[in-house]
């Protein structure tokens, strides 16, 4: 097949690469031993070398086949962007578990569905969780927990190796805690199991083709690929050198591997922040740290363009040499006046947690065109399809189905056979994602073909939502679907139609809602009406309502409203 976007690749960046048969795991190891003074990670003025890291990590490995944790186990990672997401997300692979990572904001609803879907029976997370991880016991296959909070770090820069002897730990124990862990002895745990890159490294939830959340299947050569893939088209950072700012969050794919793992391969200290939200943090430390790869997603940007700080010109934010921008379309005027303001570069790309993480982006010395995710990266091959088949490739401009195929791609869906034989259809990865390709090989997104929403870079799926409206006393019916928002890229939109001579209040609604689900899937508008638009045989037309929802807005634009 013709490969038009290959002409466009920035000088230095290979065709093809030459892939090793490692685990994941290998490129920490890699970096502990050509930097081992080097922070891995900086987490509230806290630094952690890479040479602990690896240590510690190694440790807690050990300690989790002591445990009873067996090769291709489960374990769920609850944890925020911290020193401790990292080290037990590198504990887990070298115990030859598989990471499963939750957002630790979920309500008991959402974790209980993950645990009970993947199977886990330990689960790794924050203390605040305790009392629902007790609750989830009860009904999910969940086993064990181990809690930790930022009190753990104390005492950990200075971690070597911990006493040869230690308190004895019973696998019967339900709850731990990862200090405890940590600073146990070794004598007499096992050894590690010698691991291959067929082996399962992450399930990643996705809402795939169907909206029914499942887990998709990222071997150790699936991730091993795209961090390599990434490293070596961010042609311009410089090994050993590098600073990673690690504000979007880890458990999602995008900041495991674009942040975490391509960061490891650079060597470079990852600032971790726990909540990208907090705008005055995320300037701190770029500034204080001098970061200099900065992955996000375009509501982020645009807080950074709009604070106050930036706007007096009173911070420096010149260290950024390269920004990654994916999950959302990146507007003109963000990624200009990004740029602008750094002096760096942003370039958007496009990922999904079927292919982990990332396929597309834009070079990081060539072109960045403006709309376009960018080019397919090294060994990965890229067609549109007709709609009409699913085979019949498109005219360069002509819209239709993205289909992939790369040494990243998922080996399938979690227990999910027809679903995998849906995505995956003669080595082609079918996205659900509607695009065309120019006359140079650059790609652009028109559409979704799915009804998945992404909020600031986090999946919604709309039934999970209008299940938990349609149990608030009052409503009738209601339809979720996500609609275009000028600064975040799209936001939850609720249409409510209410029981006869019932009266509901949109904040009674949102409340309701925030009591059973994570803040951004919360509808951030809620309209209430008297039918929703149906097919012949009664489906919900959701996408009638976001066309409306758009004619609209363009109406009241012209009107000036």
């Amino acid at each position: 097949m013709e490969r038009p976007w290959l002409r466009h690749y920035d000088r230095g960046v290979p065709y093809t690469i030459n892939y090793p048969e490692v685990a994941l795991p290998w490129f920490l190891k890699q970096a502990s031993q050509r930097y081992p003074l080097r922070p891995c990670t900086i987490y509230r003025d806290q630094r952690l070398s890479y040479a602990q890291v690896e240590a510690i990590s190694t440790h807690l490995a050990r300690w989790l086949r002591e445990l009873g944790v067996h090769r291709g186990e489960r374990i769920g990672l609850a944890l925020p962007n911290s020193p401790q997401f990292v080290i037990a997300f590198f504990a887990v692979l070298k115990a030859g578990g598989i990471v499963v990572a939750l957002n630790p904001a979920y309500r008991e609803r959402e974790l209980a569905y993950q645990i009970a879907d993947a199977g886990i029976q330990t689960l790794i997370g924050v203390r605040a969780l305790r009392e629902t991880l007790v609750s989830l016991s009860e009904y999910t296959p969940l086993e064990r927990w181990i809690l930790t909070d930022d009190e753990d770090l104390r005492g950990l820069e200075i971690w070597s190796e911990p006493p040869e002897k230690g308190r004895a730990l019973l696998r019967s124990e339900r709850e731990m805690a990862l200090s405890e862990l940590l600073h146990a002895g070794f004598e007499g745990l096992p050894a590690l199991p010698i691991l291959g890159p067929d082996d399962v490294a992450v399930f990643q939830y996705s809402g795939g083709t169907t909206g029914t959340p499942k887990a998709a299947i990222g071997l150790h050569r699936n991730l091993v690929a795209n961090t390599l893939q990434f490293r070596h088209w961010l042609v311009g950072m410089q090994e050993g050198n590098e600073v990673v700012l690690a504000a979007i969050p880890l458990f999602h794919v995008y900041g495991m591997v674009i942040a975490m793992s391509v960061g490891i391969a650079l060597g470079a200290s990852l600032v971790l922040i726990p909540d990208a939200r907090d705008t005055d943090q995320v300037i701190h430390h770029i500034q204080a740290y001098r970061a200099t790869l900065f992955p996000g997603v375009p509501w982020l940007y645009q807080a950074i363009n709009r604070h106050p700080s930036v706007l007096a010109r009173a911070v420096d934010l010149s260290s950024v040499k390269a920004c990654i921008s994916g999950s959302a379309p990146l507007l003109r005027e963000t990624k200009q006046e990004f740029e602008r303001l750094t002096g760096g570069k942003v370039m958007e790309g496009y990922g999904l947690s079927e292919a982990p993480t990332a396929t597309h982006c834009n070079p990081m010395f060539g072109e960045n065109r403006i709309g376009s995710i960018g080019l397919p990266l090294p060994d990965v091959d890229c067609r549109i399809v007709s709609l009409e088949d699913g085979i019949t490739p498109c005219n360069i401009g002509e819209a239709g189905e993205m289909i992939i195929r790369g040494p990243q791609v998922m080996a399938g869906y979690y227990r999910r056979p027809e679903e995998t034989a849906q995505a995956l259809q003669s080595g082609w990865l079918y996205t659900g994602d509607i695009a065309y390709m120019d006359a140079e090989g650059y790609f652009h997104l028109v559409d979704r073909k799915k009804d998945l929403i992404k909020v600031g870079g986090f999946q919604v799926w709309p039934r999970e939502v209008e299940e938990i409206l349609a149990a608030y006393p009052g409503v009738k019916e209601v339809a979720v679907a996500g609609i275009p928002h000028p600064q975040k890229g799209e936001v939850v939109k609720a249409w409510v139609v209410p029981d006869p001579g019932i009266r509901l209040e949109v904040e009674d609604l949102k409340r309701w809602c925030l009591g059973h689900m994570i803040r951004y899937k919360v509808p951030e508008v809620i309209e209430f009406v008297q039918a929703l638009p149906r097919t012949g045989v009664g489906k919900v037309l959701r996408r009638e309502l976001v066309r409306m929802e758009i004619e609209r807005a363009r109406k009241d634009e012209k009107a000036g409203i």
